[in-house]
């Protein structure tokens, strides 16, 4: 895995070789091994290495035979091996044992096309001087990053993270309102934006050409998952489920360097485990982080170690939250408030220390249907199927805002939230699902000027209309499409990108190769949700691998609970929410953070999840205020 940086003058600009490097110096964690620059009038393209396949002739950039194409690539193409049998069969020549140089090669037979025979993670940046075009380009699902913009005299600067942009001092550092109130929603900031406004992320399954003549470029997705049915009995779909993930583990093993895996105790995670020691002769190393309480999945984690024979490494964990959300910027660039990131982090540290490689589990809740909010959707869309549209929208809607916010009730009493979503319709009310602070309690949140600032934006209507626009009817293939192209990229893909490359780790995830995306969201919804579990072909597939007890215990979550040490802290708490940077921003109302702080101090609400996100936002503008590169970006100007 690699971290890339470039600058792109149109018609010719001398490139400012002494930024490319600070530029691609900032990416120094994402390739400890080594950096390589390529300069030529109007381009610049700089690469930091940690090298896993062909460690001794992988060097990036990267030429083809007469110099006239170059590369700078972050990622694994798993395919090479077969793609480098067609191009040498086609006349094309090969220096290295590397999958770059199959990428270098695709262009030159396919151009743009050569994105369909890829099977990978990736992103890079392409210059064909004979062809006068600068070709960038993301995976299909989003594993690997790169954000890029347009300064004001006219360049093209890119980079694999924000870090890597934020030695461009020409490089406007508005903030963007509507990412704000993206963040506090969702709690990351969905593609394309990100949380300045003139920087952007190219999205999952995009790609972005640009010619020399300096004209401008649209991204264009070349790729998007298919929702297609098939008809299948659970016996039959768990035998093509073996054999589908087995053959997915075994491409991602392919390494010059120690390969592991991660192992929670959870259901994907030692699927993957279960499969990839049965690839290996010899032990395979397996990483876990365990919790204190109820929600320790170690035991379960060293069970399958046990029946596996791997070499298994376990590490406590034991965060400060509060001082934890100090550092989300530094590892992520700008706010990212999924609170499971910070013993991700820790499950990287381990893993870097006995592996440079380290398969995960992510991506089997999208592609199976693991997530609980599933449930409730179909649920929700059974009742919306035999009430009309206008009683839901009318009575239910009138009821859910009179009735009383219960938040410490019995659960059967909670309504609120549920005759709320029922009220909406489908898409509006899965987006609800999603929340982390509903619209009406952000709007409390934020300054009356920074609201008014918003002028009416709403972030549930992009993913209503991503939902809206998925290729099905099915309810459930609504939803898993809707997060696959925002949760997954957004959170769980950026999350596992930055927390490992911050350690210089590299991370597979077999459950997200494309075909097996595909092949799972054709699953009729009976072979991904059984009552109210998810996952359950998965789960018989894995009968013969995996105990009972792994496989249908039920679902827990990869983090611990943040209320009782943010009231124990809730003076760490108060300094830093009411302090200089959040007064400065002047984007939030005092009396209103207060008053969270003092309601989960005495215990009366549990508002530990806004609280993170605004801990973590405070965060981002300490390290903006303090950060040189960054300190324009502290405060307004904001764009809306």
């Amino acid at each position: 895995m690699c971290g890339l940086a470039g600058i792109f003058h149109p018609e010719g600009g001398a490139v400012d070789a002494a930024l490319l490097r600070r530029m691609t110096a900032a990416l120094a964690h994402r390739g400890p091994d080594g950096d390589g620059f390529h300069l030529e009038a109007g381009v610049g393209l700089g690469h930091r290495r940690l090298a896993i396949i062909d460690i001794g002739g992988g060097q990036q950039p990267m030429f083809n035979e007469d110099r006239s194409v170059v590369i700078v690539f972050n990622g694994e193409i798993y395919n090479f091996a077969a793609l480098r049998g067609t191009l040498e069969a086609a006349g094309h020549v090969f220096r290295s044992h590397c999958d770059t140089e199959t990428i270098i090669h695709a262009w030159e037979l396919w151009g743009p096309d050569c994105l369909a025979h890829f099977d990978g993670m990736f992103a890079f940046a392409l210059w064909d001087r004979n062809r006068g075009q600068l070709f960038l380009a993301r995976d299909r699902l989003g594993k690997k990053p790169l954000y890029y913009a347009r300064t004001p005299d006219g360049a093209f600067v890119f980079a694999s993270e924000l870090a890597g942009l934020a030695p461009v001092g020409t490089l406007p550092r508005r903030l963007d309102a509507t990412a704000v109130d993206d963040f506090f929603a969702f709690g990351y900031i969905p593609d394309p934006k990100s949380i300045y406004r003139d920087i952007r992320k190219l999205p999952p399954g995009h790609a972005l050409l640009l010619d020399a003549d300096g004209g401008a470029a649209t991204p264009w997705r070349y790729w998007d998952v298919a929702c297609e049915a098939v008809d299948i009995d659970v016996s039959s779909a768990a035998v093509a489920l073996t054999e589908r993930l087995r053959a997915a583990v075994g491409a991602r093993m392919i390494a010059d360097v120690p390969l592991g895996a991660f192992l929670s105790g959870g259901v994907d995670s030692s699927a993957v485990v279960a499969l990839a020691a049965g690839l290996r002769e010899t032990p395979l190393s397996t990483f876990t982080i365990s919790f204190a309480g109820a929600e320790d999945e170690a035991p379960f984690a060293a069970e399958v170690s046990r029946r596996y024979a791997t070499e298994h490494h376990r590490e406590l964990a034991g965060a400060d939250y509060v001082e934890a959300a100090r550092t989300q910027a530094a590892v992520f660039g700008e706010p990212f408030g999924d609170h499971s990131s910070v013993p991700s982090f820790s499950v990287c540290a381990l893993a870097r220390k006995h592996a440079t490689v380290a398969l995960s589990g992510d991506g089997g809740d999208e592609v199976l249907a693991g997530y609980r909010r599933y449930h409730y959707h179909l649920l929700a869309e059974a009742v919306r199927r035999h009430i009309p549209a206008p009683l839901r929208r009318g009575v239910l809607g009138q009821i859910a805002r009179v009735y009383p916010k219960l938040d410490r009730a019995p659960r059967w009493l909670r309504a609120k939230h549920t005759l709320t979503e029922l009220s909406l319709d489908s898409a509006l009310g899965y987006v609800r699902t999603l929340g982390k602070i509903q619209h009406a309690q952000r709007r409390a949140l934020f300054s009356s000027s920074f609201a008014a600032n918003l002028d009416g934006y709403d972030p549930a209507t992009a993913i209503a209309a991503l939902m809206q626009s998925a290729p099905t009817e099915d309810p459930l293939r609504q939803a898993q499409y809707t997060d696959l192209h925002s949760y997954l990229p957004g959170d769980i893909l950026t999350k596992v990108d930055r927390t490992s490359m911050a350690n210089s780790l590299e991370v597979r995830a077999p459950m997200l190769d494309h075909r097996f995306v595909a092949w799972g969201l054709s699953l009729p919804a009976g072979l991904k949700r059984h009552g109210r579990a998810g996952k359950y072909v998965l789960k018989r597939a894995m009968e013969p691998y995996l105990s009972h007890d792994i496989l249908y215990r039920p679902k827990q979550g990869f983090a611990v609970s943040l209320a009782t040490q943010f009231r124990a802290g809730s003076a760490r708490l108060r300094e830093r929410l009411l302090g200089e940077a959040m007064r400065d921003s002047g984007l939030f109302q005092p009396a209103r953070l207060e008053r969270l702080i003092d309601e989960h101090a005495a215990g009366r609400f549990d508002h530990s999840g806004a609280l993170w996100l605004l801990l973590v936002f405070e965060g981002f503008l300490h390290q903006a205020a303090s950060n040189p590169p960054l300190r324009a970006a502290a405060v307004l100007p904001l764009a809306g």
